[in-house]
């Protein structure tokens, strides 16, 4: 299991497709607008980092669109072919 600190919050690196995440590349492009989901998935098109937040049927924010259930069809559909990316989760709200 590999943690990350991003933000004053705590995540979980879960997966990490063609060794996708470059950490200082997320600590730049995260911004509190990530706090609220419980995921976060990163994946590069055109060489550039582009993050997307996902959330657990019990957070306030869930939607269809970003229900953490809908990550394959997400990253087949709405991510270039065979790109690299990693998802994170965040472990706690409580700030560190």
């Amino acid at each position: 299991m590999k943690y990350l600190f991003i933000n004053d919050l705590k995540y979980e690196l879960i997966e990490n497709y063609k060794d996708a995440l470059n950490i200082d590349e997320l600590i730049n492009k995260m911004t509190d607008y990530f706090n609220e989901f419980d995921y976060v998935i990163g994946d590069y098109s055109y060489g550039k980092l582009r993050l997307k937040g996902f959330c657990n049927k019990d957070n306030k924010n869930y939607k269809d669109i970003n229900d953490i259930n809908n990550l394959k069809i997400y990253i087949n559909d709405f991510c270039a072919y065979d790109c690299r990316y990693f998802v994170i989760k965040k472990i706690s709200d409580e700030i560190m």
